[in-house]
């Protein structure tokens, strides 16, 4: 039977962090130094994406699944609309226990598991809204991790918008640096990672930034109601894992390398 096929595992933790982008990382690693230890005990690489679409990459990296395959290009209302097996849907039915939070490939962004309320509709757009959505999904993430489920997804979406409106100011590098504290509370501060390997760590983005116009495809219209935007989206997503012994290239492979590793 499948169920005497699973592995008795850790916690397998992916963290996604929408719009984390290595052209800021990279040069203020001095700055981000809980980044700056995760890539050093872990692997780090670029993935290059053929389209940036925010809902089109979470879901095919939540279900495994390509554009062509899934055909999920734009953010729908209700991700029971969405008729599509994702890694939560099917472990849980091998009785995994499995939570995501704020996962957003429809607006607002999609729980499993748990009740979450997103922030600004799962579209926050202000300083006020940017807090508060890092600091509940924190504060929940650190409640789940002490749940010690066997699969945990949260994703943070304020950089994407933050950088949409303030792409080449130095207010970008100062909200890297409050993610870079709550990357240390999460991973670091708990203790995650002292468990002899059991324990595993993807931390992905689902693409990276640029300055608005040098996109190879552009996301968003440069003029929105909330006003011109700075920055769009690059195809240069961040990943770093570790413990994780399966190479990822591609959004996607994180589905079947989560999948993989409980059988």
């Amino acid at each position: 039977m499948i169920h005497a096929m699973l592995k008795n595992k850790g916690t397998f933790f992916v963290l996604g962090i929408d719009a984390a982008t290595w052209s800021i990382i990279t040069p203020n690693l001095s700055k981000l130094r809980n980044f700056k230890r995760l890539i050093e005990i872990g692997k780090s690489k670029v993935i290059t994406l053929k389209k940036t679409i925010s809902a089109s990459v979470w879901c095919g990296m939540f279900s495994g699944k390509l554009l062509e395959e899934h055909k999920h290009e734009s953010y729908v209302v209700n991700g029971e609309l969405v008729k599509l097996d994702f890694i939560w849907d099917v472990l849980a039915r091998e009785g995994k226990k499995v939570k995501a939070l704020n996962a957003p490939f429809v607006v607002p962004p999609y729980s499993f598991g748990l009740d979450f309320k997103p922030v600004g509709f799962g579209l926050p757009t202000n300083e006020k809204e940017w807090n508060e959505e890092l600091e509940r999904v924190t504060e929940k993430t650190k409640e789940l991790l002490a749940e010690k489920p066997d699969v945990l997804i949260p994703v943070y979406t304020l950089l994407d918008r933050i950088q949409h409106f303030h792409w080449g100011e130095d207010y970008v590098v100062e909200w890297y640096k409050r993610m870079d504290e709550k990357i240390g509370e999460l991973i670091f501060d708990t203790g995650f990672l002292d468990l002899e390997g059991n324990n595993k760590l993807i931390v992905i983005s689902d693409h990276g930034f640029c300055s608005f116009g040098e996109a190879k495809v552009q996301t968003l219209p440069e003029y929105t109601k909330e006003g011109k935007l700075k920055g769009d989206h690059h195809e240069n997503a961040f990943l770093v894992t570790v413990n994780v012994d399966y190479e990822i290239n591609r959004p996607q492979d994180v589905f079947y390398v989560v999948k993989e590793d409980f059988y």
